[in-house]
């Protein structure tokens, strides 16, 4: 598990740097060189695709997910922990139905190329299932810990 974590971090990583370096590259050639790279828009909204749904599992492997916890912080630790559980439940089932979604929307796409790359869409709507796959895989330890605090059994939990 550590190994993938270290992979969705690299990719989501640099596919940013990559989304980064096209941007300036696409600036430095318009305005120093008034010989602008036409592809740079279409390759930043795919770019952006990718690293939402990676950042997005790096972010609940590394729990700094955004979360509103005023209300779960004040309940005491197994009733909070009883609705961390709930939610991260909840979270698994509606990420596993949005990866299904999304492979069925990849598979469907396959044909379809974008305007200006002639890119399968099927590479672009991939990053669904697997960004929203991954979220599951890291969220399954969460709920782990969760079970356990409500056994009284904090100590075998990672």
């Amino acid at each position: 598990m550590k190994y993938l974590e270290k992979l969705a971090t690299f990719l989501a990583g640099f596919t940013l740097f990559v989304l980064v370096a096209i941007t300036i590259g696409g600036v430095v050639m318009r305005y120093f060189f008034n010989s602008p790279w036409h592809w740079t828009e279409e390759m930043s909204g795919l770019l952006m695709v990718w690293i939402v749904f990676l950042g997005m599992a790096v972010a609940e492997r590394q729990e700094t997910n955004l979360t509103i916890s005023f209300i779960t912080d004040s309940l005491k630790p197994k009733l909070s922990a009883l609705v961390n559980l709930i939610m991260c439940v909840l979270s698994v089932v509606l990420l596993a139905y949005m990866a299904w979604l999304g492979y069925k929307l990849a598979g469907t796409s396959q044909f379809r190329l974008t305007q200006i790359l002639k890119v399968s869409w099927y590479w672009v709507y991939l990053a669904v299932p697997l960004g929203a796959g991954l979220t599951v895989l890291f969220t399954l330890p969460q709920i782990k810990r969760h079970v356990c605090t409500l056994l009284g059994k904090e100590g075998s939990a990672p």
